[in-house]
């Protein structure tokens, strides 16, 4: 198995990216193709310890930052490494693709590049997210400010194969995000969709409202990439400003520090909770070859995560998995006009 990775994306290429990777593929026993500056990428090498007939590096000479127009960017800067390591995958030199670089220019290359499965409408961002039972599947967490009953559909029944096939999830909980859980509350996507989700043989649980998608009542969340976005970074910020209020009681006088040694255990657990990179990173679902968009500040941890994340979809049969399934119980989209 070889996994091409952009090692000039995140913020911390490419010696997080290489690193991290590195050592993914000791554990896992595959190969590497790292794309990018090979100079900068040869650099981090020099100071890892490899098996050096696993790890290839393809030189470019240009990269997607951050702020560039991505679809501008994808089509123009055609010597880039996220560029280049999408055409890699579409030409069968490597089994999945992990890159930590502009999500926008990430998904519109995925889509134009390597191309949706087949019946697929829209491709997906899709996040491991944590709650209190675990974690939970959010899709679409950005990829599509607006849709249609039909993508959403599709969401729902990618997000299931995932979270059963990757998470070891047995007939996962898929629930619909809305304002309440009446049968006709919501606006007319939101109800629409509801009434096609009733109709797909997964386990699908209804409405869920925001305050109780941290609780873990739902396996997969389901929304447009609007909604999903807002939950994302609310939840990412709650996080933050959580564990920094934690920090500030417990460190207040010697007494809350004398308590604080004794849940030391528990705030260890409930940090490891709340790291995304234990996750690795999300999958660009209806993809017709595996693309993991690891998260922008991801570390070398993030990275190992994100490789072991690839790992899986590739040994999973993921991507076959979907199209299976989309062709039994998706849409036919000429039935769709919105």
């Amino acid at each position: 198995m070889n996994i091409i990775v952009d090692a000039m994306g995140g913020d911390y290429a490419p010696e997080a990216v290489v690193k991290g990777c590195v050592s993914a593929a000791k554990d896992f026993d595959i190969n590497l193709t790292f794309v990018g500056v090979k100079e900068k990428i040869q650099a981090v090498l020099q100071n890892c310890n490899y098996e050096r007939e696993k790890i290839t590096v393809v030189h470019t000479s240009e990269v997607i930052d951050g702020d560039d127009d991505p679809t501008v960017a994808i089509r123009q800067k055609k010597d880039s490494s996220m560029r280049v390591g999408l055409k890699m995958l579409a030409g069968g030199e490597g089994d999945a693709f992990v890159c930590a670089g502009n999500t926008g220019a990430l998904i519109a290359g995925a889509t134009l590049i390597v191309k949706r499965i087949k019946g697929i409408r829209r491709v997906a961002l899709a996040p491991i997210m944590p709650s209190e039972t675990g974690c939970f599947l959010l899709v679409d967490a950005g990829a599509n400010a607006e849709c249609t009953p039909s993508f959403l559909k599709q969401f729902a029944i990618m997000g299931s194969i995932y979270m059963e096939k990757i998470m070891g999830i047995r007939n996962p909980r898929v629930s619909l995000v809305n304002i309440g859980s009446e049968e006709a509350k919501g606006t007319p996507l939101v109800v629409d969709t509801h009434k096609a989700l009733k109709e797909v043989p997964f386990h699908y649980c209804g409405y869920i409202e925001a305050r109780d998608i941290p609780k873990g009542d739902a396996d997969v969340v389901v929304c447009d990439g609007f909604t999903g976005n807002v939950i994302l970074k609310f939840m990412e910020g709650m996080g933050m400003v959580f564990y920094d209020m934690l920090k500030e009681i417990f460190y207040k006088n010697i007494v809350t520090k004398l308590s604080a040694v004794a849940v030391k255990g528990g705030l260890k657990k409930l940090k490891k909770t709340m790291d995304y990179t234990e996750y690795g990173g999300a999958p660009l679902l209806g993809v017709s070859k595996p693309v993991v968009k690891a998260h922008g500040s991801s570390n070398e941890k993030a990275f190992y995560h994100a490789i072991r994340q690839a790992v899986m979809c590739v040994k999973s049969n993921l991507v076959d998995e979907i199209t299976d399934n989309i062709q039994k119980y998706g849409d036919d989209p000429r039935k769709e006009t919105r």
